[in-house]
């Protein structure tokens, strides 16, 4: 009777794949790099700045209903969406070109036009503006942050393994954000803080994920003493991949519930961090341990150094 493998005892090559797989990556990065330069993105209202107003009604409203008043007012690019129940709105006004309009007086007349349509059956709850100054300044924080980030990790990863490894590393996660984003401006997705929040957790997610697999590849290079680099990384990966497929398993799922039922408000930052999990998890096997191959890895890079005149001390 044959005996069932576990995942633990599989022995699949990745690196055999590794050259395909980095021509993918390429492509595809190259896709979004152009979409970014060329497309730019579809920024909310806290890059761009704007006017947030949040309405309670009296009764179920569909969102069409709304967006026919607001058309009326010359605000046909307005974003609506439901904020908890189907009473609940939430409006973003982004700012027009040309027109000045003080943020108390914007909303009070779209406020009347709504309030009118709706026969006094409407409640203005709360009124928030973000300055087109703000916006910007998010945008370069945001930017400075990840940078700040990437630097960080390189240092650390460098201080704690080996150069070869901080590279890769690096090398990954940039694969990962750019891919992120790149979908977003892709598809016009819009981004605004809360996705940019789910970039840098997808940075560390990821950082994670590689983390493991680079502590498993140095153990085996230490343990394996007649195992060619290949193999140890293919015997790594393959040793943490039950870890790596029940880790991004249950994280998908609760982002995946996520994305279905929490509403329009965080539906940006479920979907970034879906797409950065899955990304994360290719980047980690394809793109952080084969740079890491590529770089020239050798054995006597991550055996300790043995210090002189450590076998005189051993003997009698």
């Amino acid at each position: 009777m044959t005996q069932k493998r576990t995942i633990n005892e599989l022995n699949i090559d990745f690196m055999r794949r590794r050259k395909p797989a980095a021509w993918l990556s390429g492509v595809v990065l190259l896709v979004c790099l152009l979409s970014i330069v060329f497309r730019g993105f579809d920024f909310g209202l806290d890059f761009t700045g704007g006017t947030v107003i949040e309405l309670g009604y009296a009764q179920p409203i569909e969102l069409s209903e709304v967006r026919a008043v607001l058309e009326t007012q010359g605000h046909g690019g307005a974003t609506i969406q439901y904020f908890g129940s189907r009473t609940d709105i939430l409006i973003r006004l982004a700012p027009q070109d040309g027109v000045e309009e003080d943020s108390a007086k914007l909303s009070d007349r779209v406020f009347q036009a709504l309030s009118q349509a709706a026969q006094g059956q409407v409640e203005l709850r709360r009124v928030e503006f973000v300055g087109p100054q703000v916006g910007e300044e998010l945008r370069e924080q945001g930017g400075l942050a990840v940078l700040f980030a990437l630097i960080g990790i390189l240092i650390y990863v460098a201080l704690r393994f080996e150069w070869r490894f901080a590279v890769g590393a690096v090398v990954a996660l940039i694969h990962d954000v750019l891919f992120t984003v790149g979908i977003f401006s892709l598809f016009q997705i819009q981004f605004d803080l809360t996705v940019l929040a789910a970039v840098l957790a997808v940075i560390g997610y990821s950082l994670n994920d590689t983390i493991v697999i680079f502590d498993r590849v140095r153990e085996n290079f230490r343990r394996m003493r007649k195992g060619t680099v290949i193999g140890i990384m293919n015997r790594s990966i393959n040793e943490t991949l039950s870890r790596t497929i029940v880790t991004s398993g249950t994280t998908l799922l609760v982002l995946v519930a996520l994305y279905v039922l929490g509403g329009e408000t965080i539906n940006g930052f479920a979907l970034a961090l879906i797409i950065g999990i899955l990304v994360g998890t290719y980047s980690t096997i394809y793109v952080a341990t084969a740079i890491v191959v590529w770089l020239g890895l050798s054995r006597d890079d991550l055996l300790p150094v043995k210090k002189e005149g450590a076998e005189l001390d051993l003997l009698p």
